[in-house]
């Protein structure tokens, strides 16, 4: 490997510790916005990550790939679509954080690359070896343990996994840039955004809630880490990419049980145990292969 090689594989490597620790501390976040509620939260993110989307777009020059994405309705039907389930995704893990359930919102990111998986057979077709096979059992074996456990079936985790999995199978599909396809997919949101702030009450009377420039900070830290993301996937190879997203739901339980408080009951042992064995048996099988897929928290 060259000099110049070696410095874009290190650039990547820092690049993608970069974007999934910033993933991983977006409850910190959450958190100091908290007197707002999560659809109060959410709106604003929205708001003010167009603001910062259109400014990029100028910069990047991305608005010929803006108009003509618009242009071809299945296309623009599909980033309906994905607009619709990333919003989904979005509010519900402002909602977890916000309702202190950190740790199974990290749950649901761990779980989110066994879901692909499977979506890749039953969407795409693709075939699974053994011990893929494997991995996803014990990751159904953690989820049903949990399931059990709570008398209910554990939405959090669970929606945030199948959401985030066909948002990344919808724009797999469609093969978008970024900034382009997240431009147009806050843009779609920003009109309910805007209604509901312009709408509903933002705090009780007397509540102080936090800072315009915590709000306006929202917009950097959701585009930042996904910049990053592209940066390092262009610098260094998926495989070491994707060992690597698992920093994000690993910092995000760690501020559950640290932070928040969260307490990490033996339930939890058991499901986290039955998935990390069956993630570290995926990235074991895959590494060799080169297939592994990162996936983009948001």
């Amino acid at each position: 490997m060259s000099a110049t090689s070696r410095q874009a594989t290190r650039l990547g490597i820092a690049m993608g510790l970069g974007a999934y620790t910033l993933w991983g501390l977006l409850p910190l976040l959450i958190r100091l916005q908290r007197p707002l509620t999560a659809a109060g939260i959410l709106a604003h993110r929205i708001v003010w990550s167009l603001l910062v989307l259109i400014a990029l777009a100028f910069v990047l020059k991305r608005w010929p790939a803006v108009r003509a994405a618009l242009a071809r309705p299945r296309l623009a039907l599909a980033l309906c679509a994905s607009t619709l389930v990333v919003g989904g995704n979005w509010l519900l893990y402002v909602h977890a954080v916000n309702s202190g359930q950190v740790m199974e919102a990290s749950l649901g990111y761990y779980i989110n690359p066994l879901v692909n998986v499977l979506l890749g057979v039953v969407v795409l077709r693709e075939r699974l070896g053994r011990p893929e096979i494997v991995a996803v059992l014990l990751a159904a074996a953690g989820v049903t343990a949990l399931a059990v456990h709570q008398g209910a079936i554990p939405y959090i985790p669970l929606g945030l996994a199948f959401s985030f999995g066909l948002y990344g199978l919808i724009r797999k599909l469609i093969g978008m840039g970024p900034v382009e396809g997240l431009l147009i997919e806050t843009g779609l949101m920003a009109p309910v955004a805007l209604l509901w702030l312009a709408t509903q009450p933002i705090l009780p009377p007397g509540v102080a809630g936090p800072p315009l420039w915590l709000l306006m900070l929202a917009g950097a830290v959701t585009i930042a880490p996904l910049l990053l993301f592209a940066g390092a996937a262009n610098r260094i190879r998926y495989s070491e990419l994707g060992l690597l997203q698992y920093i994000g739901p690993t910092i995000q339980m760690l501020l559950a049980v640290f932070l928040f408080g969260e307490r990490l009951l033996p339930i939890h042992l058991i499901t986290f145990g039955l998935i990390w064995s069956g993630l570290a048996l995926y990235v074991a099988a895959t590494w060799h292969r080169g297939r592994v897929t990162p996936t983009m928290p948001e």
